[in-house]
């Protein structure tokens, strides 16, 4: 069970995801933030960094970072297709007639590939934080409700999540009638069971964008935003929207009725668990999500029993320490008791690592336990 508590409040949204009464995922989204992670900008290239195998990139009135392994295998393809619409010489956003360049190699030098000066399509993958410039890639992708369309490739995938073999054979075989050439696709987990009708559309829809980013490369002059990403919101119910979705709970009557056209949009008939909030205690106090944001943020979270995790964080690496606390079993078999608090810990870790969106060297210390038998159990 799913529920979506979304606070307005003075020039921005806090936006709160709970699983089974439990907070799983924290945003805030300002209204003047200039990035967030899926816009597609026009740039230019800045600097190289040949030390760092890497390059600024000017986005206007500040500068993103672009890494090798972040340029993907089609940016070949991508640089001769913004030169050639520059040059007037690609007169489509489609790429039936296009060359496809081959991949780059993994080990390659970024020297090669992007020269100062350089205009350069770009979509963010990370945000700004403090002083840190926004994370980019030029590995352009349009997200779907069911599809993820990759322009330069021509690779089809389904997601792993689908279980069922037919269902998987079934869905390839739809994405390969319907994907047009020289565009690579992934079908999602919510594209199961949906006809080639629903993907038909959703393809139509994310070909429309990449039209778009292809007429603002024509019109535009670099530093340029060409393709702005969904309101968090909006994206978190793109994403995840499914049966066990079954509240989203507004405190603003004008969000509410934007949230609920683009449920109506994406999923018709499921409008109805859109409700505006209107009571007199704070949306984050009435649906106790303020209760789970003091429980969770903190260096110490408690775990059922008495267990608790220290979770601290240096430069380089977050480390997670796992404690029994006074969760002793009634049991004298200490691995049974260990096995049982390491896993409530990994699971409140998982949780713990996508609410506070940690990234990076991440270190756990587990209780130790002596059977080879038992330790098969994590």
């Amino acid at each position: 069970m799913r529920e979506l508590i979304v606070k307005s409040q003075g020039k921005g949204t806090e936006i709160a995801l709970l699983e089974e009464g439990i907070l799983t995922e924290l945003h805030y989204e300002h209204e003047n933030t200039r990035f967030v992670v899926g816009d597609i900008l026009l740039a230019k290239v800045k600097r190289i960094l040949p030390s760092l195998n890497a390059a600024f990139i000017d986005l206007g009135k500040e500068e993103g970072f672009l890494h090798y392994t972040d340029l993907g295998t089609q940016v070949r393809s991508l640089n001769n297709f913004v030169k050639a619409a520059l040059s007037t010489q690609q007169t489509t956003h489609l790429l039936a007639d296009f060359n496809i360049e081959p991949y780059t190699e993994k080990n390659g030098k970024i020297g090669d590939l992007l020269q100062k000066g350089q205009p350069l399509v770009v979509q963010i993958i990370k945000e700004p934080i403090a002083n840190k410039g926004a994370r980019l890639s030029t590995e352009i992708s349009f997200a779907g409700r069911y599809l993820v369309l990759i322009p330069f490739s021509k690779e089809i995938s389904v997601s792993q999540k689908i279980e069922s073999k037919e269902e998987r054979k079934r869905l390839e075989r739809l994405a390969k009638s319907i994907c047009p050439r020289n565009f690579g696709m992934i079908i999602r987990t919510a594209a199961e069971g949906k006809s080639v009708a629903d993907l038909h559309a959703d393809l139509h829809e994310l070909l429309g964008k990449w039209e778009q980013v292809y007429r603002g490369i024509l019109s535009d002059t670099p530093p340029a935003k060409l393709l702005g990403e969904l309101d968090k919101a909006s994206a978190i119910l793109r994403d995840l929207l499914n049966a066990s979705f079954h509240r989203v709970a507004v405190d603003d009557a004008r969000l509410s009725a934007e949230i609920r056209t683009y449920i109506s949009r994406i999923a018709p008939g499921k409008e109805s668990i859109v409700q505006h909030y209107s009571g007199k205690k704070p949306i984050f106090d009435h649906f106790a999500v303020n209760k789970n944001i003091k429980a969770s943020f903190g260096k110490h979270v408690n775990l059922n029993g008495g267990a608790y995790i220290i979770i601290e964080h240096t430069e380089a690496m977050h480390v997670i320490d796992v404690n029994s606390g006074y969760k002793v079993s009634t049991s004298t078999d200490l691995d049974s008791n260990a096995l049982s608090v390491n896993l409530l810990a990994a699971a409140e870790i998982v949780r713990q690592i996508r609410l506070r969106d940690l990234g990076g060297i991440i270190t756990i210390d587990f209780i130790d336990m002596k059977s080879n038998e038992t330790e098969k159990g994590i």
